[in-house]
């Protein structure tokens, strides 16, 4: 290795980096060591991994349960034509793009859905966890797993232009249940399908969340970062020990406007100091005890339901999707590849993936998904 740590073949590439103060050689060296696991590859996960294999974390796992469309390339800034072409799942799409990017970064990609049966297996081992999916349910899921591991993570959320991002620590801040204890009833908020999203809304937030998981990967260890809990209700600051102080936003909820081009700071700290919450507080795991977790999901803008199997054992086994297409009608038109198998029937389009998932897509309907899912795949 080089004597000039910044010219060092293992730290070149993020030389310039490197210059800023904050970070340093030594907070380089800590990212190259640092395990992140992402959680949703779509609009927000997209621009996220991106950002962190570019920044030289040292190993980024990916879960994400959907495949890449057409109407995804509007914000989702790792995909192109070529991967829908290729009827490819946005995890094994990210990686082979992010293998390019940065050979150096160790990326895995896993095809599949986060619930209360894998969750804590697939999160395991991570100094952070990174929110890119796009429903409430999933976030906290991801919450139960953070609290109870004591692993930071960083919430992000957008819509239309406006978007949240919050850096959650536990036990030392308050966590996603804080805020929201229960999440909205179904049609109580809006969604893609009635708001949108802007591309510039989904950028700006990502590169927030990107820019506090590097705060708290940088610190002396995420999972201690020794966070002080302010006595006169002040907003606390950290201090990481790098080459300068690192002020995150823990204890603040940030909400961005990028139309209105409006940032807001925003105090949740008592919700924290001086609330009782099910989750951090009474260590209450409802969504990781499975006890909220339902077996369809309504995806965001999409028009289309996830249907997982009534039983893990189904998922476990993998499903032949060859043996799955020869006995659908040839009417189905049914197309596949070693991810998943594509088939439509009537205005349905239906996507199978190997664990026993399917992705409805034509309805927002849970009972009309699972109905077709019964009919063409099985019970």
């Amino acid at each position: 290795m080089s004597d000039d740590p910044v010219n060092s073949p293992e730290l070149a590439r993020y030389s310039r980096q490197m210059l800023f103060a904050p970070l340093g050689v030594e907070g380089q060296r800590r990212l190259k060591h640092a395990s992140v696991v992402l959680i949703g590859c779509g609009a927000l996960g997209s621009a996220l991994s991106n950002l962190l294999v570019r920044a030289g974390v040292g190993a980024l796992r990916i879960i994400d349960r959907d495949f890449v469309e057409l109407s995804d390339l509007q914000r989702q800034t790792l995909f192109d034509e070529h991967d829908i072409a290729q009827n490819l799942p946005k995890a094994v799409a990210a990686v082979r793009k992010l293998h390019k990017i940065n050979s150096a970064v160790e990326v895995e990609g896993l095809v599949a859905d986060l619930h209360p049966e894998n969750a804590a297996a697939l999160c395991a081992d991570a100094d952070l966890l990174l929110d890119g999916t796009d429903n409430l349910e999933t976030r906290y899921l991801i919450n139960d797993v953070a609290v109870q591991g004591g692993v930071p993570w960083v919430f992000g959320a957008c819509l239309g232009a406006t978007g949240l991002v919050m850096p959650i620590v536990p036990h030392q801040g308050p966590c996603l249940r804080c805020l929201w204890e229960e999440p909205p009833q179904p049609g109580a908020v809006p969604t893609c399908d009635t708001a949108g999203i802007l591309a510039a809304t989904v950028n700006v937030v990502a590169s927030l969340q990107a820019t506090e998981a590097m705060k708290l990967l940088i610190g002396p260890d995420p999972r201690s970062s020794g966070i002080p809990a302010p006595s006169n209700g002040a907003l606390p600051v950290n201090v990481g020990t790098s080459a300068a102080p690192t002020a995150r936003l823990t204890g603040r909820l940030l909400s961005v406007d990028v139309w209105a081009g409006r940032v807001r700071a925003l105090n949740v700290w008592p919700a924290f100091a001086e609330g009782d919450c099910p989750c951090c507080r009474k260590g209450r795991f409802d969504f990781l005890a499975g006890d909220r977790v339902a077996s369809t999901t309504t995806l965001c803008g999409r028009d289309a339901v996830q249907v997982r199997p009534s039983s893990d054992a189904a998922g476990a086994e993998r499903i032949n999707l060859r043996s799955l297409a020869a006995c659908l009608p040839p009417q189905a038109d049914a197309k596949f590849n070693e991810f998943l198998l594509r088939f439509r029937v009537d205005c349905y389009h239906v996507a199978v993936f190997t664990d026993g998932r399917a992705i409805v897509r034509g309805t927002s309907d849970p009972v009309l998904a699972r109905s077709i899912y019964a009919k063409y795949i099985g019970t």
